[in-house]
């Protein structure tokens, strides 16, 4: 079985679609907000590769195409935000001091829990970009000597966190203003979030997208500085 699939040059990618696909379908049909596609979807690559016997590196290969699309589709984020290039220009100080404090509080997390729990450096350089597009983070870690396969899966899970609770986070801080709330959950969640935040509004939409961008350049610059803190 594993040897007919692996033949085939792109079957990793219908993999990756088709286990997407119905990740979503039971999101429709269950109306679960735990239902997330990403994460079910993630399961269902598992599970097949576990049940046909199939090496992570040959689906990986495979599902390249995948991968590729990471960085267009986050600079296709760009739209939403030229679309409120008013709301930009009237909050700027405001944004930009929100995404300086969540690229900051988040690398400072994973240094408090690494001095209190003695991580492993390895691990620890892998969870510093936990909170940053995959596409930057991967490479953040791999540069440092972290582990990128451990550095995907993190920002996935945080990323799927963000997502199914950004709403109610929102909504226990009595966070109201659009703009907070949408550079609160990109600063937090990266792009899984910002799915979110352009659920709740196109401003939402718009200034989580920007904060994708800005936190990746932050954390991309912060990492190696945090490391020389490591124990």
């Amino acid at each position: 079985m594993a040897e007919l699939l692996t033949q085939g040059a792109v079957w990793g990618t219908l993999l990756t679609i088709g286990a997407f696909a119905l990740g979503t379908l039971l999101q429709k049909k269950t109306g679960r907000a735990w239902c997330n596609p990403l994460l079910l979807g993630s399961l269902f690559v598992i599970l097949f590769l576990r049940l046909c016997r199939i090496p992570y590196p040959d689906y990986q290969a495979s599902a390249g195409l995948v991968s590729g699309l990471l960085l267009p589709a986050t600079v296709s984020l760009a739209v939403p935000l030229y679309e409120q290039w008013e709301a930009l220009r009237k909050n700027t100080a405001a944004i930009l001091s929100g995404i300086v404090a969540g690229a900051v509080v988040s690398i400072g997390a994973v240094l408090l829990l690494a001095w209190a729990f003695r991580t492993d450096r390895a691990a620890a350089v892998s969870l510093l970009p936990k909170s940053v597009t995959t596409a930057i983070g991967a490479d953040v870690s791999a540069e440092l000597g972290g582990i990128p396969a451990l550095t995907t899966a993190v920002i996935i899970l945080t990323g799927i966190f963000g997502n199914l609770t950004a709403q109610t986070v929102c909504r226990c801080f009595r966070i109201t203003d659009p703009v907070a709330r949408g550079v609160g959950i990109g600063s937090a969640a990266h792009a899984i979030g910002t799915a979110r935040a352009m659920e709740l509004g196109p401003v939402e939409g718009a200034m989580s997208s920007l904060s994708i961008a800005v936190a990746g350049v932050l954390t991309a610059l912060l990492c190696p500085l945090a490391v020389r803190l490591l124990p």
